[in-house]
């Protein structure tokens, strides 16, 4: 099976290893992540101003490669799947923006909303189904507690997301039992670590991150899951401190054992 993929900035620069194990992974699942041709940054955030246009337009020439091919948009990134989510919303419901969207397209086309965007997490979930990575896995995390770390942008707005519930989401807990580690549920695991309000006020990052990595180790946790780059650096420069932070495609390309040791990686 194939699907496109958008891969995003910082998965070709600071998480190249959220990257590299998701297409690792992806292949041993038995799905192709083709590279979209030529993309271009998401924005980094989806603004709610309904007249900025121009910072979308990426998103929209993404979606409309996956529509033109027939296949899912996969992103790995929690900001950038959160922007060309929502922007493949605006264009399904807001008659108005759509408009304007297409004007600016031009010759390159039209786009009203036909392609469909997932998270690599759905695509384990409803695509390849966790029954069969079940099957798949080659060193099962048996004895691992492992803390699941959403944050907010791979969840909300949640009436446009769509991913899980958003107040007690499961997908990857569910995920971890597949991989043969245990879960390790928290308070604070679906709370924003600071996030973008760093660059205004640093206190807030290291205050909200702390609060994260002193719950998920109070509960028992030898490690933090998370998908998004920005939450893993919050949490490893403002956190405690007390337990690694690793990305869900590592965890994954161990369990699978395809999981590449440092000389190997380089």
């Amino acid at each position: 099976m194939k699907v496109r993929y958008f891969p995003g900035c910082t998965l070709k620069t600071k998480a190249k290893d959220l990257d590299r194990y998701a297409r690792l992974c992806a292949e041993e699942l038995g799905v192709t992540l083709e590279e979209i041709e030529n993309w271009q940054c998401c924005g980094g955030v989806f603004t709610t101003a309904t007249d900025e246009i121009a910072t979308k337009l990426s998103s929209v020439r993404a979606l409309m490669d996956a529509r033109d091919h027939d296949a899912p948009l996969v992103t790995v990134c929690s900001a950038c799947h959160n922007v060309i989510k929502q922007t493949n919303h605006a264009m399904q419901n807001d008659a108005d923006f759509a408009k304007h969207v297409n004007l600016y397209l031009g010759k390159d086309g039209q786009y009203y909303g036909e392609a469909k965007a997932i998270h690599y997490l759905e695509l384990l979930r409803d695509v390849i189904g966790f029954d069969t990575i079940r099957g798949k896995v080659k060193n099962p995390l048996a004895g691992k507690k492992i803390a699941a770390y959403y944050g907010c942008l791979l969840l909300r707005p949640s009436q446009t997301m769509q991913m899980d519930d958003p107040e007690n989401p499961t997908v990857m807990e569910d995920l971890i039992r597949a991989l043969g580690g245990e879960p390790v549920v928290y308070a604070q695991r679906n709370e924003c670590c600071g996030g973008y309000a760093v660059l205004e006020d640093a206190a807030i990052a290291k205050k909200n991150s702390g609060k994260v990595m002193t719950d998920a180790a109070s509960h028992g946790a030898d490690m933090i899951v998370t998908a998004c780059p920005l939450c893993r650096y919050n949490l490893e420069k403002n956190g405690t401190g007390e337990i690694p932070v690793v990305y869900l495609t590592e965890l994954l390309a161990e369990a699978l054992g395809v999981k590449e040791d440092a000389h190997d990686a380089q």
